[in-house]
């Protein structure tokens, strides 16, 4: 990965506050030094790993936009997903999400899903309430 999580959320958070008027700079600072929220989900899906890996790509790019081209190679037995969601009242908290999806057996694979966001004085658990939205997501649609 490009940019640790901290650093996104940093840029996110900044961008933000120069859309309301305030100093991107100072912003940016302040959300260096603020607490991460974050949640981690294990998932097995029931499908092979190139249509797992499809499956998780679908949902993310639906919850958000991807920070790092999402490069997904055929052949390969990990893939790297990482998307940056809404989260928090109003939508108003970037979320960075995480998914690692790794081939299981023949039909299986497994999605460690990791959100991840900043807290500030009203504690929103945005990372936990992402993640588990998202894993939700992942596994009914893999249900169907």
């Amino acid at each position: 990965m490009d940019q640790s999580e901290d650093e996104i959320l940093a840029e996110e958070l900044a961008a933000l506050g120069a859309v309301g008027g305030g100093s991107g700079g100072l912003t940016r600072l302040v959300a260096k030094l603020m607490r991460k929220n974050v949640h981690e989900i294990d998932l097995v899906l029931p499908l092979p790993f190139d249509d797992a890996v499809k499956r998780v790509v679908k949902v993310l790019g639906q919850a958000g936009r991807a920070v790092e081209p999402m490069h997904v190679e055929p052949g390969r037995d990990r893939e790297t997903i990482r998307v940056v969601a809404s989260g928090g009242a109003g939508g108003m908290n970037p979320v960075v999400v995480t998914a690692l999806v790794t081939k299981g057996g023949e039909s299986t694979s497994k999605v460690t899903l990791r959100a991840a966001a900043k807290e500030g004085l009203i504690k929103q658990r945005a990372g936990e309430k992402t993640a588990a939205r998202l894993a939700a997501s992942l596994s009914s649609t893999a249900d169907q």
